[in-house]
């Protein structure tokens, strides 16, 4: 089993009037004059889930989780199709970690997360890299447009059943590129049948990505419930089909901002659905940062590399 500090409860939470007509649950944990800490979820779409406190000295670190904008505990919430998509975008998300930090009265915070999470995080500290003590990711990804067609086509040649069938759920998909944005239309259906069918679609093809991984459970993703499932491949879906309103290779091209900021990228050298090499590019272009590749892992982790994040979190309980 992995090494991790025992599950602890909020001391303090809320829902946070971002504008809108959205409020985003945040949660605070641990030593309320500890060094304060962000966790920023994957997904887009995931939430927060009460594990992730636990990677964090609660007597060392102020733990701060938030639900991006449209799932978790946030509202509204992203399977009910009344919930507009037009306020939710990487801006959106950016400026509602700026407010959550400011109403909690942080000045500077160390940022963890994984996955998309890897993405926003980056994209909050090139934007604000004088609000960001340290950095810890796992599972590193920076969303381009060519990570996105990977996932969703690419890595298919390894997968080409599923992939067919992937494929087969949006038929009106005239090219393999227009896949994902097939999948966000489906997912505006006023139909709960479509968006059902269409998310279920979605989350057997990501199981199948992640399915040689030797560590993790088989349905990381179809395993979810039902809302939280939809709102997942939902909000999913919209961001990837507009190239998260990224512009290509920015946060690489950017990554000098992250200068003086200490980063430890952790990755998994069996992720086939965000495969070594934009950890690898990341890290050439942050001289800051070290990336450590855990053989045993992929994008699911594994005891290993859930410790030695843990152990890197502590690491960073005494930078300011």
């Amino acid at each position: 089993m992995a090494e991790l500090y025992p599950p602890i409860e909020p001391y303090e939470e809320g829902l946070l009037d971002v504008g809108d007509g959205n409020r985003v649950h945040w949660e605070v944990s641990g030593n309320p004059d500890g060094r304060p800490a962000l966790v920023v979820h994957g997904g887009p779409g995931s939430g927060c889930l009460p594990g992730m406190r636990r990677y964090f000295d609660p007597a060392a670190y102020r733990i701060v989780l938030f639900d991006q904008r449209g799932c978790g505990r946030s509202t509204p919430h992203a399977a009910d199709p009344a919930a507009g998509m037009g306020a939710n975008t990487t801006d959106h998300l950016l400026a509602d970690m700026e407010r959550l930090r400011e109403h909690l009265g942080v000045r500077r915070w160390v940022l963890h997360g994984g996955s998309w999470g890897s993405t926003l995080l980056l994209a909050y500290a090139q934007r604000h890299p004088e609000r960001v003590s340290g950095i810890v990711v796992n599972g590193v990804t920076t969303t381009r447009r060519s990570e996105i067609d990977w996932l969703y086509r690419g890595v298919g040649r390894f997968f080409p059943e599923q992939w067919h069938r992937f494929r087969a759920g949006v038929p009106e998909a005239a090219e393999p590129g227009d896949v994902v944005a097939a999948y966000a239309r489906r997912m505006e259906s006023p139909e709960r049948a479509v968006r059902e069918r269409a998310a279920a679609d979605w989350c057997r093809w990501e199981d199948a990505v992640l399915s040689l991984e030797p560590h993790g459970a088989p349905d990381v993703y179809s395993g979810r419930p039902d809302d939280a499932r939809i709102a997942l491949v939902r909000i999913a879906a919209h961001y990837f089909s507009h190239g998260a309103w990224l512009e290509e290779g920015a946060l690489l091209r950017d990554a000098g901002r992250l200068k003086g900021i200490p980063g430890v990228l952790f990755h998994g050298r069996l992720d086939l659905s965000s495969p070594l090499d934009t950890a690898w590019e990341l890290s050439r272009a942050w001289p800051d940062a070290e990336l450590v590749v855990v053989d045993d892992a992929g994008h699911k982790g594994s005891d290993e590399l859930r410790t030695r994040v843990r152990a890197a979190l502590d690491g960073m309980r005494g930078h300011g």
